[in-house]
């Protein structure tokens, strides 16, 4: 596998996010919940470039109907923060993840507004434009932690936000970035020090999960069991001692 080839294909992806036409092509796939011709226009370009140069690793995608039977997959978010994208708030990614025989084993999480690009490789570390990166396991007093609320789950906002409160009592601030693959790198990074969200698909973190574990961060699913790459899950996120907090404080 020639991941450094994966890397700059992923890359050439910033073409299509810099097409105001395809950007302006918005439709509601349900209630605060969008796909524009950029989401779709990238998953087509990957499907088609990663299958003609790996026809047997199986493709899965948020835009895709997905049919899966190999022991090795692609899984794609072709953009992470659609709604981002759609407000021009810059902080979209592209996030794509090679899972096989249960474990993502290579991820790359690429935001082009500002060419920060995260990448993994298990069992060699974790990095940010080429230079290593490591958690920073901060006191809880002076930690950030971003929370998602989910916007297509508003029925359970209550819970969401008191569970925020909560954080936000204990830690130093709270935030929102709206990308849980740039959260969760950013954690990678030791700029957040913990995330939490109860519902999320596959390929929402799926690269992101193996760019924190190369740098020493811990996940788990919204009732402390793995990560699932198959099925959505909620996770919480973060350095030791955030992720310690999270797993004892957020109402589950």
């Amino acid at each position: 596998m020639n991941y450094e080839k994966i890397i700059e294909i992923v890359k050439s992806t910033k073409k299509f996010l810099n097409d105001e036409t395809m950007r302006n092509d918005i439709k509601a796939k349900g209630e605060s919940d969008f796909v524009t011709g950029v989401d779709l226009s990238i998953s087509s370009y990957l499907h088609t470039v990663l299958t003609g140069l790996y026809p047997e690793i199986d493709f899965m995608s948020e835009e895709e109907d997905n049919v899966l039977s190999a022991d090795t997959r692609w899984i794609l978010d072709p953009i992470d923060g659609t709604t981002n994208l759609i407000f021009d708030y810059r902080m979209s990614s592209v996030s794509l993840a090679l899972w096989e025989k249960g474990k993502i084993v290579f991820g790359v999480v690429y935001n082009p507004f500002n060419e920060e690009l995260f990448t993994a490789q298990r069992g060699k570390g974790a990095f940010l434009n080429g230079r290593k990166i490591r958690v920073n396991d901060r006191d809880l007093k002076h930690s950030l932690v971003e929370f998602g609320a989910g916007s297509t789950h508003k029925d359970e906002a209550e819970d969401a936000f008191e569970n925020a409160l909560n954080v936000f009592k204990n830690c130093l601030d709270i935030r929102r970035t709206c990308s849980s693959a740039l959260a969760i790198s950013y954690i990678a990074a030791g700029r957040l020090n913990g995330y939490f969200e109860k519902y999320l698909k596959p390929w929402d973190y799926a690269a992101a999960s193996l760019i924190l574990e190369e740098a020493g961060g811990f996940m788990c699913d919204w009732n402390d069991a793995p990560i699932q790459y198959d099925v959505p899950c909620g996770v919480i996120v973060g350095s030791p001692q955030t992720y310690s907090f999270l797993k004892s404080t957020i109402k589950r």
